[in-house]
């Protein structure tokens, strides 16, 4: 924990109110590389909280009661809108919060323990088949050895199935961001200009196939600062043109590469801590994107 987390939760007892304790937990969430939006929906979820409470209740006096009168409250009497999916990220945030608490000693007792979660998935994602996965490649690769050789939609796509970078990372990628001299193998860096977002760069290993084509397509297309200098669209139309000449009925998209690569390491076994790491994603977002996978791959939910 920084100093500044530390220094933030030192007046904090179990007998402040929640809006300095709210704001204390914002410094270690933000502290601990949470991102600016999960900051921003779970601080205010615990001020609706806050809200509802009367405002000198102390946080060491808050009931198990009184958190689960508060959702029925959100669901039925506080006349807006709240879905099953914001109802879900609500418990959880106000789970993170208590815990926090206790996990500090402020708090003896966490009466968010026995809130019931409930858990509510989005639709399941459109991934590709091993079968589909293999005629993508091979139709990508059939352009590098056409009358006019092109490794463009091989290099492109051969990169999102391996690595499962999204779009905008993807289109970030810069030349020097590439290390094909590592002693452990190359390897693609994933940078952030924004230092909010630092917490997601990492470093991925690149394919032995990726690397020939690379070289191949460095000969033949100008790259200066960006690894593939032209629109997100005309990437898109890239991937929809491979998808129709591999007869796929699916439309191939920057989304689809992302799970698709995603559940190949689940199936192969990676372990489930690494492929978060590899997705650059919060142990948080992670919940929800681990019960998917485990989904599409036919797995029980653990």
């Amino acid at each position: 924990m920084s100093s500044e987390s530390s220094s933030s939760i030192s007046h904090i007892t179990a007998k402040t109110p929640l809006t300095p304790t709210i704001n204390a937990w914002k410094i270690y969430l933000d502290d601990q590389g949470s991102s600016i939006h999960t900051i921003k929906a779970f601080s205010a979820d615990v001020k609706l909280l806050a809200s509802y409470l009367p405002p000198d209740r102390q946080v060491g006096a808050i009931t198990t009661k009184e958190l689960n009168d508060f959702l029925n409250w959100m669901k039925t009497g506080r006349g807006v809108p709240c879905s099953p999916k914001t109802l879900s990220r609500r418990i959880t945030s106000l789970k993170s919060f208590f815990r926090w608490l206790q996990n500090n000693g402020i708090v003896l007792v966490d009466p968010a323990e026995k809130v019931i979660q409930k858990s509510v998935l989005s639709p399941l994602p459109s991934v590709l088949t091993e079968e589909e996965v293999h005629a993508v490649l091979e139709t990508a690769d059939r352009h590098r050895h056409g009358p006019k050789p092109d490794s463009r939609p091989f290099t492109l796509v051969e990169l999102l199935l391996h690595t499962g970078i999204k779009k905008g990372e993807c289109l970030a990628i810069s030349p020097n961001h590439i290390d094909l001299e590592t002693s452990g193998g190359p390897l693609l860096f994933v940078r952030y200009a924004s230092p909010q977002h630092r917490y997601k760069e990492r470093k991925i290993p690149l394919s032995e196939s990726w690397v020939n084509a690379y070289s191949e397509y460095e000969n033949q297309y100008e790259i200066n600062d960006r690894l593939f200098p032209w629109s997100p669209r005309r990437l898109e139309y890239i991937l929809e043109d491979i998808s129709k000449e591999a007869g796929l009925e699916k439309h191939l998209s920057f989304l689809m590469c992302r799970w698709t690569s995603a559940l190949t390491d689940l199936n192969n076994e990676i372990e489930p801590n690494k492929i978060r790491q590899k997705l650059g994603i919060s142990e948080i977002q992670w919940r929800e994107v681990r019960m998917k996978l485990q989904l599409l791959a036919g797995d029980e939910i653990s």
